[in-house]
């Protein structure tokens, strides 16, 4: 039965959709223990029930979420009501340790095991978790090639509560993401996946956090290659190293003194969440934290020195990243604080990155995302903004605003197949697709996905100007 698999946390009992039927489901696997009561802001503890026997057939709730209520793009402007709904019938829970595979059926696979794409999820180190634009099974229907494993972790305070002094570790959203990783190293063989290749993938914060993985755990990083788009370099090292944001959040709270970590730990996680300050109404407080453990200062100085998993990444930003990011303007918001936004925040911290990888040998690639379609981007002068090509590369596309237009689709089809090459062989595949490895001084060494035509190989020497 290919819809019963052994794992190390129980025999899952997945399902097939009625609309992809030819698309494996297995949602919400537990991979670690709870995080509840003593469990509450200490590493993940692995999970070891193999003859459990789990229903994985429903989405289980997304972590403690934090979200701000001030006006940005995304919440004026992309706003869907059918997602808005299916987030509140999953609600939050803190016990929110899971993951979802997206495999091919079996009758559609040779009998080679596949590559294995795992997406984390950005939404600022804040929010974020399910959303119905991340649900991969068309892409998986149209090209059953590789398998999808979706992870959750830990967010804001629970997740990265910072500089504590009470506490071992700082940054618990990451080693939840490593043991996830670890589930699916020691798993994805029964759901036919190659434990020998699995990429990590990630967005924005998904980004920053698959980067991240590469100096944490340099010698293992178990993932054979890396995929970030629109990684924010500085904001993944904002968190606050004195442990003052959690102590006055505690205060708040009642808690105080030495018996502070005991006394939050009873506190329940809903009065925690929301005690939290919004970002958007003022800085987020809470953030990966520099403890020279998982998270560091100096990334580029850490290239150099060779203190960094020696794998294979793509790279890249899009075209107007910075104008989900600055204040909401109903009449378009300022091109030129956009710019300006993209090129501090993403565009030139991930060239330094990038340079400091090319002088270490490390092979990258960079992409530019410049897709302006009507049903991603309703407004035209919101353009390819923050997080806009995500619904290409699960291929969710057409699901949300009307139809997609022919070079949409072309566009959506060209990054998904990259993506499966890279997973497949981190080392050549995109080779074969006529995609150079990065070369700061070679024009063409960009490719750009979108504009106006599916794929192009492009230079960026003209902005990459502009960050000297």
């Amino acid at each position: 039965d290919q819809l019963t698999v052994s794992t190390t946390s129980g025999r899952m009992h997945g399902k097939i959709g009625d609309t992809y039927p030819s698309v494996r489901q297995f949602l919400g696997i537990p991979y670690a223990q709870p995080p509840l009561g003593d469990l509450r802001w200490a590493a993940p503890e692995p999970l070891w029930q193999p003859d459990a026997r789990i229903a994985a057939t429903e989405y289980t709730p997304q972590c403690m979420q934090v979200a701000g209520d001030a006006p940005t793009i995304y919440n004026q402007e992309l706003a869907d009501p059918k997602n808005q709904e299916f987030l509140e019938e999953i609600g939050v829970s803190e016990d929110c340790l899971t993951l979802s595979v997206y495999a091919p059926s079996v009758n559609r696979t040779k009998s080679e095991s596949l590559p294995v794409l795992i997406w984390v999820h950005g939404g600022g180190w804040q929010g974020g978790g399910e959303s119905l634009g991340q649900i991969p099974t068309q892409w998986i229907d149209r090209t059953p090639t590789h398998i999808v494993v979706k992870i959750k972790y830990r967010l804001n305070i629970f997740g990265f509560p910072g500089g504590v002094r009470a506490l071992k570790d700082w940054n618990l959203g990451y080693l939840d993401q490593r043991l996830a990783v670890e589930w699916v190293r020691d798993n994805i063989a029964a759901f036919g996946g190659d434990p020998s290749r699995i990429t990590l993938w990630g967005e924005s914060a998904g980004a920053g956090s698959v980067d991240a993985h590469t100096y944490a755990w340099p010698k293992d990083p178990i993932a054979k290659g890396v995929i970030q788009a629109s990684n924010p370099p500085i904001i993944a090292t904002w968190g606050d190293r004195t442990g003052m944001n959690f102590s006055g959040v505690a205060a708040n709270l009642g808690c105080h003194g030495e018996d502070q970590l005991a006394c939050m730990r009873k506190v329940p996680a809903m009065d925690i969440a929301n005690a939290l300050p919004e970002p958007g109404n003022s800085a987020a407080l809470f953030y990966p934290t520099v403890d020279d453990k998982v998270v560091f200062a100096n990334r580029s100085e850490r290239i150099l020195s060779g203190k960094i998993a020696k794998i294979p990444t793509i790279i890249g930003t899009n075209k107007n990243e910075g104008i989900g990011n600055i204040a909401y303007d109903l009449n378009g918001a300022n091109q030129t604080a956009a710019h300006e936004m993209l090129l501090t925040a993403f565009f030139c911290p991930i060239t330094a990155i990038i340079k400091a990888r090319q002088k270490s040998n490390l092979l990258t690639y960079r992409f530019l995302y410049s897709g302006n379609f009507t049903n991603l981007s309703p407004k035209p002068w919101m353009g390819a903004y923050h997080g806009a090509e995500i619904s290409m590369l699960f291929g969710t596309h057409p699901n949300f605003r009307g139809n997609s237009t022919k070079l949409q689709y072309e566009t959506s089809h060209a990054m998904q197949d990259a993506w499966v090459a890279f997973a497949r062989d981190p080392g050549r595949g995109l080779e074969r697709e006529d995609w150079k490895s990065y070369d700061d001084l070679g024009e063409g060494s960009v490719r750009d996905f979108g504009d106006g035509v599916a794929v192009r190989n492009v230079s960026v020497a003209g902005i990459e100007g502009e960050c000297d």
